[in-house]
């Protein structure tokens, strides 16, 4: 059975939207491989994020992350950062060995899923015996339990400690911020700055941009950024193009870098936003029962027959930012290939 059903209208928006935007080599800086048996029990298993991108896959080998390239980018060559998957399941210690293995098979960079309970010198030791590690993927999924999900911090799943040592080596770590405003919250702009200018070696990317999937999720986080002289930000799951042309234009296209947040983005989908809230529109039956979601929604056919990949929804609205704002041929290419080919040493 073909792991995606990749139909005659998928290919055709692809060859219409995408093939020829996209360079011949790309580099997807956001991807999770984890392995159903490296799921475990956990008591403190509260889940302080969405819960519709665990319905999309309960595993991703590294193999079945080839094959969604293989199948999604058929006239591309991709070459995937691996990470592993942050939730509390997860046995981090098991899963963070099979990011390393996978990343040495396929010479692909890795970075690796810290534990803000690890002393600094754990993760030292961890990241430096495996040299594949670039650096450190952060979550607020493991910000201590007693802390509500509302009020995580960044320093909650990233404490100083580990941050200095990131600065110490000149480390990558990208950072999944919390907190229902997403980017537009100070608590999280403003200590966004604090790291970048405290910590001025580290290779700071920020996720999803901010996790502003609607222009409201923006608020006036820019303006209190616009000095920024260093993060990234990566446009992994987010489709918004208001909010690629705000960062794109603030920043040029130097910082501003691919990813897929696979398996997640092989879904079919599109995104929507009523009233400052997103929704994922999806073909009705194509994930089970999701009416628990206030963020999923079922199209019935024949509607439901144009909704193809949500990745190919997320690279068509960069396109459209790129030719709003008069991105060149190279500056595409920096943003799908040479920016992450800097930060993480390809």
């Amino acid at each position: 059975m073909a792991l995606l059903n990749v139909l005659p209208y998928d290919k055709a928006f692809y060859e219409e939207h995408l093939r020829d935007f996209l360079p011949s080599t790309f580099i997807d800086c956001h991807t999770h491989i984890w392995l159903d048996a490296q799921n475990h029990f956990c008591e403190d298993s509260a889940n302080r994020s969405c819960a519709w991108p665990n319905m999309v896959a309960k595993d991703n080998s590294v193999e079945d992350l080839n094959e969604t390239n293989r199948l999604l980018f058929p006239d591309n060559k991709v070459i995937s950062v691996l990470y592993g998957q942050p939730m509390v399941t997860i046995d981090l210690k098991k899963n963070n060995a099979y990011v390393a293995q996978s990343a040495e098979k396929y010479n692909f960079p890795a970075l690796y899923i810290s534990h803000p309970s690890q002393s600094a010198e754990s993760v030292e030791r961890a990241v430096l015996a495996n040299p594949c590690f670039k650096g450190l993927k952060v979550y607020l999924q493991f910000a201590p339990s007693y802390i509500p999900g509302n009020e995580i911090r960044i320093y909650d799943f990233l404490p100083k400690e580990h941050l200095a040592l990131a600065d110490k080596h000149g480390w990558v770590v990208q950072i999944h911020i919390a907190r229902p405003r997403r980017l537009a919250d100070p608590v999280n702009y403003v200590q966004l700055l604090e790291i970048e200018e405290n910590y001025p070696n580290i290779k700071l990317i920020v996720a999803h941009l901010g996790r502003a999937y609607s222009n409201e999720d923006l608020g006036d986080a820019l303006d209190y950024l616009k000095n920024s002289q260093r993060t990234i930000w990566d446009f992994t799951a987010n489709t918004n193009q208001f909010v690629m042309e705000k960062v794109l234009d603030l920043y040029g296209p130097d910082r501003f870098i691919y990813g897929t947040d696979f398996p997640i983005f092989r879904m079919k989908a599109r995104r929507t936003v009523e009233n400052g809230f997103y929704i994922n529109e999806i073909p009705a039956g194509s994930l089970g029962d999701v009416s628990s979601d206030p963020h999923m929604r079922e199209i019935p056919s024949p509607e439901a027959d144009k909704i193809t990949f949500f990745i190919y929804e997320e690279i068509l609205s960069c396109k459209n930012a790129c030719n709003t704002l008069g991105l060149s041929k190279e500056d595409v290419q920096k943003i799908f290939y040479q920016n992450s080919a800097d930060i993480f040493g390809i």
